[in-house]
């Protein structure tokens, strides 16, 4: 169901203008049309009140007779006139206030040319008043022609207004008006521009709303870019003054925390470092006791359990200390290069395409997040194999070794630092748990990373992905 719904903020922003849009339309059409049908309903009374005068002053002072022959000479299809003993109108009684109120007006307007009644109805077009006069020939025609004979037609089947007024020797004069057709707010001569209105208003949104969120774009970006290399650049503080708030604390706290970071670094670095020295006094005294001391060896041990986790450690500090310029780097031959120094490791090197496989990577420390998977591999899996692969987004370094693999659950838990796994992945078998630690790392920093899983019928596969080089 949520794949129904915009999953981005420009997505949003899009479906939020195009409903207002499509909103503000239809409400603006309904309006116009309301406004438009009641000026016209005012209007069609009008004419009506104006016929009624126009009427009642030409044929109040004729005769009967002279008042027939008037009524047939000023009748047409569209405008019925007829002169009568009993009004075509019956009902003494309005159909609403306002046909009510317009017998009213035109019994006091013409009252001073002998009109005592007035009755006013509406009438579907199907009137029963005779119609005169035919239709000319449409083939040749100008357009205005065209229009009018268009306009006649559409009053002729609308709707019409009937009026009976009677004068004071007791004669009945019934006429008709037509009611002004309704016509449509849109129509294909106006659905066109409301189109080409509509398609410029959304291709202004289209463009507002992507220069409006391309700072957040950035912005998102930049943090996800803080949370794999801490020493990428600050984000740029330009923009709407929302985004330059945020860029603002988010550069602040990508410096509290580098600073945070790299203050546990050295501390751990120097810490690590400062611990050779005793050590190295130490060992210079044990080497004074006698040789077959068990003493001397049970201390010699600890001594070296200590050292190797002093060096490990400042391997794992200066690995965000040391500052490496990024170049391109072809991972074949660095992968072959790391092979060939590997007696127990095979390259599939020579059975595959080795043409663009080149990333933007800190070389030395990409070979060292190569090698230590290799090391792993060679460590506990006693020979391991290498192969190559490319996409057209990145490209896979996978190492599989021959050992026993790593139990599901603890996939993802040997990367944490110094933890290994009991039995198979010890200290007896060297490596203090930082290998691969120090090369996710790597690979995260370099805008990649590593999985683990395990090779049905093989031992543990190590694959590493890398973004290729654009261009």
């Amino acid at each position: 169901m949520r794949r129904i719904f915009p999953q981005t903020l420009p997505a949003w922003l899009l479906v939020i203008v195009i409903a207002g849009l499509l909103a503000s339309q239809v409400a603006t059409l309904f309006i116009v049309s309301r406004d438009r049908a009641a000026s016209d309903e005012i209007a069609d009374l009008y004419r009506l009140n104006d016929r009624a005068y126009t009427l009642a002053q030409l044929m109040h002072a004729a005769a009967p007779e002279e008042r027939q022959r008037l009524a047939v000479g000023l009748s047409n299809a569209n405008y019925a006139l007829t002169v009568s003993s009993s009004p075509v109108v019956s009902s003494p009684i309005a159909a609403d206030d306002q046909l009510a109120e317009l017998e009213d007006i035109i019994v006091s307007r013409l009252s001073k040319f002998g009109v005592v009644e007035a009755r006013v109805r509406r009438d579907p077009s199907s009137s029963y008043f005779p119609r005169h006069g035919e239709q000319p020939d449409g083939s040749d025609i100008g357009n205005v022609e065209r229009d009018l004979l268009s306009l006649a037609s559409s009053f002729s089947k609308s709707d019409k207004l009937t009026g009976s007024i009677q004068f004071a020797d007791g004669q009945w004069l019934n006429f008709t008006t037509p009611v002004t057709p309704p016509s449509p707010v849109l129509s294909l001569d106006s659905l066109p521009m409301f189109a080409v209105v509509a398609g410029l208003i959304v291709a202004a949104s289209i463009w507002s709303v992507r220069r409006l969120t391309a700072p957040y774009r950035l912005l998102e970006r930049a943090v996800g870019r803080i949370a794999n290399d801490l020493k990428s650049d600050p984000i740029p503080e330009k923009g709407s003054r929302e985004y330059r708030s945020a860029a603002r604390a988010v550069n602040a706290m990508h410096l509290q925390l580098r600073e945070y970071v790299e203050d546990r670094e050295h501390l751990a670095a120097a810490l690590a470092h400062d611990l050779r020295t005793p050590l190295t006094r130490m060992r210079l005294r044990l080497e004074m006791l006698r040789k077959n001391s068990p003493v001397r060896s049970a201390l010699m041990n600890d001594l070296s359990d200590i050292d190797a986790i002093a060096r490990s450690v400042v391997d794992f500090t200066t690995l965000e200390v040391t500052d490496e310029k990024v170049e391109s780097v072809d991972i074949w031959s660095l992968v072959d290069a790391v092979a060939d120094a590997y007696p127990d490791v095979t390259f599939d090197g020579a059975r595959m395409d080795r043409r663009g496989m080149v990333c933007d990577v800190r070389p030395i420390a990409i070979r060292r997040c190569i090698t230590n998977l290799v090391e792993n591999a060679i460590k506990y899996g006693k020979k391991a194999r290498i192969h190559l692969s490319k996409t057209e987004d990145d490209v896979f370094v996978t190492i599989i070794d021959a050992g026993p693999g790593i139990p599901p659950d603890m996939l993802e838990t040997v990367f944490r630092p110094f933890a290994r796994v009991e039995g198979s992945r010890n200290r007896q078998t060297g490596g203090l748990g930082l290998g691969l630690t120090i090369a996710r790392n790597i690979a995260r920093a370099a805008g990649g990373d590593i999985v683990l899983s395990n090779a049905e019928g093989e031992g543990l596969r190590s694959q590493l992905r890398l973004p290729r080089r654009r261009g």
